[in-house]
Parts: C-alpha cells; structure tokens; sequence
C-alpha cells in the first residue's frame, strides 16, 4: 500500500471513501477490516470505498445496520459488510462471524467492538470525527487502544 502509516486524516466524506478504497488493495482477496467509532464517524463511508477499491459502486455499499450482512461482488473481488451495532456478542457467535469472517472475500466489520472473539491477520481501524470538521483514522492495537503515530492522508 502507498499510504503513509495511520493515522489518517480526511478532510470530507470523498477523501474518506478514496482512503477506503486505497485500502482495498491490501485487503484482496481475503482481508478483514474491522471499524469503531461513534454513530455518524464515517465506518459505512469507508467501507464505500473498500467496495469502490473491488469495482463495486460506492452507492450499493449501503450500511447492513438492519439486515446485518450484505454481500456484494465486484470485478476486483467479492465484498462482505457486516454491521454488528444491534447485536451484543453472543448473538455475534450465533450469526456465525466466526465462519463468515475466516470464509472468502474482503470482509468490512462496523461496530468490530462487539466481536466475542480475535481476528488474526485483520486491520482495525477507529473512526472519529472532529470539531474542526473532516475525521480522523486511527490504527487500533489488539487491545482495542488508538495507536496514534503516524501521519495524514
């Protein structure tokens, strides 16, 4: 990947989307990515553009809040989205995440903090939205803490 280490900063919902589908090319053919942050932070946003990155249009890539999961295929590989805000973690297991996030395809989880369980290999990025407008991309540790280095995008 050609992006400078997170964390990064998005001026707009455009910039956030580009960042997404930058992204996308370290995650083909069977990555996951796994999104925090609050309501409104841009994880749905991102994930339009790991969908853009797989060929999929950005507006097809809508937010699985209700259906839980939405799969999608592009001509640069198949997409899974994921949004785990209604469930508490072990309804997390009785989806099957498990077995939906070790299966094919870049898998896009929202609201990753909900996972009962690791996800080796994944990346986990948190969201925020700042006062001054446009938001901030932070690379999570296994721990679930910001690792603040890096620089902007």
């Amino acid at each position: 990947m050609n992006l400078p280490p997170p964390p990064w900063r998005t001026a707009d919902e455009a910039e956030t989307r580009r960042l997404g589908a930058a992204l996308a090319a370290d995650l083909t053919p069977d990555g996951a990515l796994l999104l925090s942050g609050p309501l409104g932070a841009g994880k749905t946003v991102l994930a339009q553009g790991v969908g853009s990155g797989l060929g999929i249009d950005p507006a097809e890539v809508l937010s699985p809040t209700y259906t839980l999961v939405r799969e999608h295929a592009g001509p640069r590989g198949r997409l899974v989205h994921v949004d785990l805000y209604r469930l508490d973690p072990g309804q997390v297991l009785d989806l099957g995440a498990e077995e939906l996030l070790a299966g094919p395809g870049v898998k896009v989880v929202e609201w990753a903090e909900r996972l009962p369980f690791a996800v080796p290999g994944a990346l986990w990025l948190e969201i925020e939205t700042l006062p001054e407008g446009g938001r901030v991309v932070r690379r999570r540790t296994a721990a679930g803490r910001a690792d603040n280095r890096g620089g902007g995008f």
